[in-house]
């Protein structure tokens, strides 16, 4: 059996957030996806949410965590997972009522649904209706 190294990456600790207005952002974060703010100055703001923490960090007007794939297409950078499909759809439904932007309930062509929602600055995030097997066994 192969020994596991000690040396190996354990997990995401933060993910960084290009944000334009630190205290707008951190109250969107908040309201909408029920983040919990634990830090706020001028240039960031501190967020735990999905047992993460995320820095919303100032930024120049009309950056975005999101890029271009190669055929130009502007892509998300972070799944959000969910447990199954109905949690999923009644996280979309949500998020209608509360006014996020979200993008329609699609398949594509693997296990599972998903839909993209974004944050006030255009920050697009994904949203899957499948766990991790890892994290689902950590659950049990």
């Amino acid at each position: 059996m192969k020994q596991k190294s000690t040396n190996r990456l354990l997990r995401v600790g933060i993910t960084y957030i290009p944000v334009s207005n630190v205290e707008l952002a951190a109250e969107w974060y908040v309201e909408k996806l029920d983040a919990e703010l634990s830090y706020r100055d001028e240039d960031k703001a501190i967020i735990n949410l999905t047992d993460q923490s995320f820095f919303l960090v100032k930024a120049k007007e009309s950056q975005t965590a999101n890029f271009l794939d190669v055929y130009g297409n502007e892509r998300f950078s972070l799944t959000f997972e969910v447990d199954g499909e109905e949690a999923l759809k009644r996280i979309h439904e949500q998020f209608i009522k509360i006014d996020v932007s979200v993008g329609e309930i699609e398949k594509r062509g693997h296990a599972g649904v998903n839909f993209v929602f974004s944050d006030l600055d255009g920050n697009q995030f994904d949203v899957w209706s499948e766990l991790s097997p890892s994290f689902n066994k950590d659950r049990n």
